[in-house]
This record gives C-alpha cells, structure tokens and sequence, in this order.
C-alpha cells in the first residue's frame, strides 16, 4: 500500500489567527461548562502556546455575555424564511399588477441612493 499524504497550508493574516483562537476558546469553555469571560478565554489561549491582543478576549466575552453559546450554535444565526406565497393566481386582477408597478420604482430608487454615498457594495 501507498500511502498519499498532504500537506495543507492554511495562510491566514494575524488577526484572523487571533480571532479564531478566541472562537476556539469561547467554544472550548462551553463545551466545558466553563464561564466565557476575558480572563478564561486567555488562560486557554495561553495554554495552548497562542498569543492574542489584549482587546480580543474582552471583546468575544463582551459579544458572548449573557448569551446560550449552544443555542447559538444551534440557530446558526437566525431563522430561513419560508419564501414567498406566490402570486393569488386570476383572482388578484389588474389591482394587483398595477400596485407591482407603483412599487417597482421605488425600489430602483433606494439602488441608486446607494451610489450617492460615493461607494458601491460589489465594487
């Protein structure tokens, strides 16, 4: 047998790596039942050999206080909504369309406030 193996690289920017051992450490405290506090997140993060900015535990606690990190995880992030109804079919009439109409420039008008401001999201 041959074994194949790989190597993989993972190149992240300081703050990223800072940033993930906090996410990794506020996790590990909860997966502990361990309070998720400032000076919790860098015992661990020092315990493990890493080094963070002062300011990144203190922020995660901050974000994290008060909050069900579990339940967090479990919603992961909020809820899908269940799209539309559709349309009523024939029995709308031509009400229906015309107020698709009224609405329809409005909307086009809130796109071109965007590039008012002097920048563009998707540029």
């Amino acid at each position: 047998l041959h074994y194949i193996t790989f190597k993989m690289v993972l190149t992240v920017d300081d703050n990223e790596r800072q940033e993930l051992l906090c996410v990794y450490a506020a996790l590990a405290l909860n997966d502990d039942s361990v309070p998720i506090n400032a000076d919790n997140i860098q015992k661990l993060i020092t315990a493990a050999g890493g080094k963070v900015e002062p300011y990144w535990p203190k922020l995660f606690a901050g974000l994290l206080e008060g909050r069900d990190v579990s339940e967090l995880l479990l919603t992961s992030g909020g809820t899908v909504g269940g799209g539309g109804g559709g349309d009523a079919g024939g029995a709308a009439g031509g009400d229906a369309a015309e107020e698709k109409k009224e609405a329809a420039p409005e909307s086009s008008s809130e796109e071109e406030s965007g590039d008012d401001m002097g920048f563009s999201l998707f540029d």
